[in-house]
């Protein structure tokens, strides 16, 4: 028996090695819709205190994880007008302390919440609120915010500046976001607060920090927005088939 031609052969083997990608390309396209793959989701991390607890469900004992949250708030807007965290309410917030005076890192931070600001311009993130503390209350009236908010181009209807008790913004800051915001006579400005910009999710749990003077912690951010947007899609669904 006479022995195939090499090139035969070649041209065989490249026929059969086409089927095979042609076959393995449409089980990957095909695959989501017949259910035989699964996409990976990270959820993002929970940060500060977590309890362990036990607690009933479906008559049965279950061990869950109960998250810190921001506490509540009351503090006074760019406007002059009461701002409470009743006013974001089922919203996710990014949140920052400042000072209008300081001439360090808020100008970089100013500029890319704007940026970020920018970014998020659609209706898909609706739900995104942006609140800017100041930790210096007596020079940093409404009027003086309103003015600040106003070289930053900020959308009032989303991006908010708060001034209010000293005491309680202090309190917010350390206690509430876990952030550094205090007087500081050796800080240049007299005044301590961090860089970082703070991501809260709709139930008031902290999921990330993030450097807010650079271009690579705000897209971290923007990135991690669409995150917890698909997080809570998720959970929306899980939660609307237990209910069937």
């Amino acid at each position: 028996m006479m022995a195939e031609p090499s090139g035969s052969r070649r041209k065989k083997f490249l026929i059969l090695g086409g089927m095979a990608a042609f076959v393995l390309s449409l089980f990957v396209f095909f695959s989501p819709w017949l259910g035989l793959a699964k996409h990976r989701f990270s959820h993002l991390p929970y940060f500060g205190h977590k309890e362990t607890v036990v607690v009933e469900r479906d008559g049965k004992p279950v061990i869950d994880t109960i998250y810190a949250q921001v506490p509540p708030f009351r503090f006074v807007d760019q406007f002059g007008r009461a701002f409470t965290d009743q006013d974001v309410e089922g919203k996710i917030l990014v949140v920052d302390f400042f000072f209008t005076r300081c001439g360090t890192i808020c100008p970089k931070m100013g500029v890319q919440m704007q940026q970020l600001q920018l970014k998020l311009d659609d209706s898909a993130f609706k739900d995104v609120v942006f609140l800017s503390h100041t930790v210096d209350p007596e020079h940093d009236t409404p009027d003086v915010l309103r003015e600040y908010a106003r070289k930053l181009q900020a959308d009032s209807a989303r991006w908010i500046f708060l001034t209010g008790d000293k005491a309680d913004l202090y309190l917010q800051g350390s206690e509430g976001y876990l952030l550094a915001a205090r007087e500081d006579v050796m800080a240049e400005g007299g005044f301590l607060h961090s860089e970082k910009f703070v991501l809260v999710d709709k139930d008031r749990h902290i999921r990330g920090y993030y450097d807010g003077t650079t271009m690579e912690g705000m897209n971290a951010v923007a990135a991690d927005i669409k995150m917890l947007l698909k997080e809570e899609k998720i959970k929306r669904a899980d939660a609307a088939r237990a209910r069937r």
